[in-house]
């Protein structure tokens, strides 16, 4: 059993905006050595594709993903410099999508407004989803993820997504871990020889037994994602950030080295 696919959250898991470099060299180098002997390297991610594609750029990486998850649900695979989309599984996400927001349309003005009467938050669409939020801070976070949560579950396939103080609508076919799944089935790799790392509450679909054998935390995870990696012998790392997922990375490698010892 050996490593043959990482999965990583992107910001606040192996990004930190203000370090320098932004994604260690440490994990750079790992990852490289990794990629050498075969393993692919997947970024799993809520942002869209310009946004990591330009923020990559600035980090002047020295390996690149195999592929990206992105918006939490699309796929693209890397072909020579360019990162093509897996067009069968995003056209069905963008028109399941369609029609589940197309359900919650009618719902969505006396929604927002009842939340503007109790939070402070900026309510709005993007290209993405009908309804996003950010959040004044996590309480107010919290408090909106809560009730969206309770209105969610009176509508079939219908989720909230959340990442710090931003919030927004999704189908709930389509997620990080379902994402994983999906990449990993069309390489023929199983979840025995499948890593996830991730810090916040829209990795936890991916931070699963069901998803990948091994799973990694970096010390600035939110309590919720320790805690689920700790429940199926994760690694939750006292380092934060990048340096926490090479951490953890190692220390399933060194496992699994001695095992085959």
């Amino acid at each position: 059993m050996g490593l043959k696919l990482i999965s990583t959250d992107f910001d606040g898991t192996i990004f930190a905006e203000f370090e320098n470099p932004p994604i260690p060299q440490s994990l750079q180098n790992l990852l490289g050595a990794l990629r050498r002997r075969g393993a692919l390297w997947v970024i799993n991610t809520g942002r869209d594709l310009g946004s990591l594609l330009e923020t990559l750029a600035r980090a002047q990486l020295s390996v690149q993903p195999d592929a990206l998850v992105l918006v939490e649900r699309e796929i693209y695979v890397r072909q020579d410099a360019h990162y093509l989309a897996l067009a069968s599984w995003n056209n069905a996400c963008a028109k399941d999508h369609k029609e589940l927001f197309a359900r919650v349309a009618s719902d969505l003005e006396s929604l927002v407004d009842t939340l503007q009467s109790r939070h402070r938050a900026t309510f709005y669409a993007d290209a993405f989803s009908p309804l996003c939020v950010l959040a004044e801070n996590q309480a107010v976070a919290s408090a909106i993820h809560l009730e969206l949560e309770t209105y969610a579950k009176t509508v079939p396939k219908l989720t909230v997504v959340r990442n710090d103080v931003y919030i927004r609508f999704a189908h709930a076919g389509y997620n990080k871990g379902l994402a994983l799944s999906e990449i990993a089935r069309r390489l023929k790799i199983r979840t025995s020889e499948t890593l996830a790392a991730g810090d916040h509450f829209n990795d936890l679909p991916m931070l699963d037994r069901e998803r990948a054998h091994w799973l990694v935390a970096p010390a600035n995870a939110i309590p919720e994602v320790k805690q689920r990696v700790l429940s199926f012998d994760g690694y939750v790392s006292s380092r934060p950030h990048g340096e926490g997922v090479a951490q953890g990375i190692e220390f399933f490698l060194e496992r699994v080295e001695g095992a085959q010892a």
